[in-house]
């Protein structure tokens, strides 16, 4: 008798009893809650392109039982050759008058629905029904497929098992049908040594159809071992931290499910090299549990800030973005920064990026290129070549700026990024519908590319500042299993998360939220001190399907004038052909 409180054994077939309580793991499709349909074919051959179909056998199990069969010859549509004859005894005449794999198919199809499909040497049997789908124009499931062959080679030895042929393991098992080369023989004698390779895994942790599936690659036993580091950890979203030798943080992700995500990185379902080394090292996982899967992005992009751990690629550096900003002068030039002024426009993750940027609204807007510091009392232009022949664009043959006339172009190009005004765009479309008209198609396509750019990046900042100005938005979104997510953003920040199950009076679980939500004091950047990925993380869950604001200190809203309404017409730039007679044709209807 096994002892209060543990475990009780599987049975012979490698399932428990049902009448039970399951563990948390057994919630992740149990063993004995699992539909499996085990199929075998005959064919005219090895080709799943150039043969055909001549028997289906299947056996539908679940919990040890069998609960279905189905078996039927196939028609080929050609003659059956004398050496597949010799093996499966299938006969040409015995064909003749059998139903085609287009009656066949959907009824394998139906009987197989929601079921995880089982065969030994499953990618020539699986192979071979999805070649027939597609020649029957018939959509192939996403069936999960289990293989029988894998799976003995992972559980037996190749002293107890030197072949893993069908007839070799229904001998080694015992099983109560032998294989003949006939479709329902073998996949009855495949359901045999199925049960009996899952009672051998039984004692190794195996309960769920997930744990199988990781359990099939050969992982080693230290990486196994390191598993009980995720025992404990919650199945609710969250942030996880891998720890090192020093207590330092290895590694950062987040998970919808905690426990089993950090669970997958000690299985063979992991097979990042990078990762097998972290794990390697790692000496235990912390965890923070959040409310959704918004507060998650966001604190683990926090925590990537704070911790820089090694092994993740990504989002450790925010502060080192570029941003294009105007010189405190006389006479204002763009600079490239990594500390955004007011009126700054960013950010960009590469300087080259951003200069390029800087460069064609510098162009567009009349804002100088030359780096010589102008007191106010001189003028601009004076020992500076004109943009007519490469020189600034701030000048020209004919006439020479004071500070006040040259004045016009820094502020145009503030109006640009604020939305005030999008006269730039319209001058780089004209100049575009210029070029094209006379014919310059390559010229035309280089311009639509930059100004495609300038697009997307006023629009960026655009979207961002728009939630970063209102000082407080409390936004809900639907929960996938009912009720609501709360946000509580403060100056592009979230200051909180919650949630209101189904049922639960929403407004009540809002003010308890907002009374315990962080203090935000915000600065003069343009995003007013958030980090751009964070702002952005909240802007895209806002975008999400059935948000509703519950409530707001400002409107939240993008600028009239902003790039926004300019989104369609670079789309279809980025999308032109750049053969000219499509440039030509991109450019007229633009």
């Amino acid at each position: 008798m096994p002892a209060p409180g543990s475990p009780r054994p599987f049975d012979r077939h490698g399932y428990q009893p049902v009448g039970r309580q399951l563990t948390f793991d057994e919630l992740d499709t149990p063993l004995h809650d699992t539909t499996f349909v085990v199929v075998d074919l005959e064919t005219t051959g090895g080709s799943a392109a150039n043969d055909a179909i001549t028997e289906i056998g299947a056996v539908k199990i679940r919990g040890g039982e069998v609960i279905g069969e189905l078996a039927t010859l196939v028609d080929p549509g050609r003659s059956i050759p004398q050496m597949i004859v010799e093996i499966t005894g299938i006969t040409s005449a015995m064909v003749i008058g059998a139903p085609p794999i287009e009656r066949v198919l959907p009824a394998f199809l139906e009987f197989a629905a929601g079921a995880v499909l089982v065969a030994h040497n499953a990618q020539f049997d699986i192979g071979f029904l999805r070649a027939a789908a597609t020649r029957c124009d018939t959509a192939w499931p996403a069936f999960k497929v289990l293989c029988t062959v894998k799976l003995a080679r992972r559980v037996l030895t190749r002293d107890e098992a030197p072949s893993v042929k069908l007839s070799a393991l229904a001998s080694l098992f015992a099983a109560s049908t032998q294989p003949t080369h006939r479709a329902l023989d073998d996949a009855r004698a495949t359901v045999d040594v199925l049960h009996a390779l899952l009672e051998r895994i039984g004692n190794q942790g195996v309960h769920s159809y997930t744990e199988l599936v990781d359990y099939l690659p050969a992982i080693s036993a230290g990486q196994r071992a390191k598993r009980s580091l995720a025992t404990g950890l919650p199945r609710k979203p969250g942030v996880y931290l891998f720890r090192g030798p020093s207590d330092e943080a290895l590694y950062i992700g987040t998970a919808v499910n905690l426990q089993r995500r950090v669970r997958n990185y000690f299985t063979g379902s992991e097979t990042r090299g990078r990762m097998k080394e972290m794990v390697a090292l790692a000496q235990r996982v912390d965890h923070v549990e959040c409310a959704h899967a918004l507060e998650a992005s966001v604190r683990e992009l926090r925590l990537l800030v704070a911790h820089t751990p090694p092994y993740n690629r990504r989002s450790k550096f925010p502060k080192r973005a570029w941003w294009v900003a105007l010189t405190d002068e006389a006479f204002p030039r763009f600079t490239l920064t990594r500390k955004p002024t007011a009126d700054a426009l960013g950010p960009f993750s590469s300087r080259t990026d951003a200069a390029d940027v800087a460069a064609t609204i510098g162009d567009f807007c009349g804002i100088r290129s030359c780096t010589a510091r102008i007191p106010a009392s001189r003028l601009h232009g004076e020992n500076c070549p004109p943009a007519v022949v490469g020189g600034c664009p701030a000048s020209s043959n004919a006439t020479l700026a004071s500070a006040q006339e040259y004045s016009i172009a820094p502020a145009l190009a503030v109006a640009l990024f604020r939305g005030a005004d999008d006269e730039p765009l319209r001058r780089m479309r004209r100049r575009i519908e210029e070029l094209s008209d006379a014919e310059h198609y390559e010229g035309a396509a280089r311009l639509r590319d930059r100004a495609a750019a300038v697009v997307g990046a006023v629009r960026r900042l655009q979207r961002l500042t728009a939630l970063a100005a209102i000082t407080e938005l409390i936004a809900a979104r639907p929960a996938v299993d009912g009720g609501w997510e709360f946000a509580v953003i403060r100056s592009g920040r979230l200051a909180a998360a919650g949630n209101a199950a189904r049922g639960v009076a929403p407004m009540p679980v809002v003010e308890a939220i907002i009374a315990t939500a962080e203090t935000v004091l915000p600065d003069p950047s343009p995003l007013r001190g958030s980090m751009a990925e964070e702002v952005g993380l909240i802007a895209r869950w806002l975008d999400g399907p059935g948000v509703r604001i519950v409530r707001t200190t400002e409107g939240y809203c993008e600028p009239a004038l902003g790039a926004g309404s300019w989104i369609g017409w670079s789309e279809l730039a980025r999308d032109a052909v750049r053969a000219e007679s499509a440039g030509a044709t991109y450019l007229r209807l633009a």
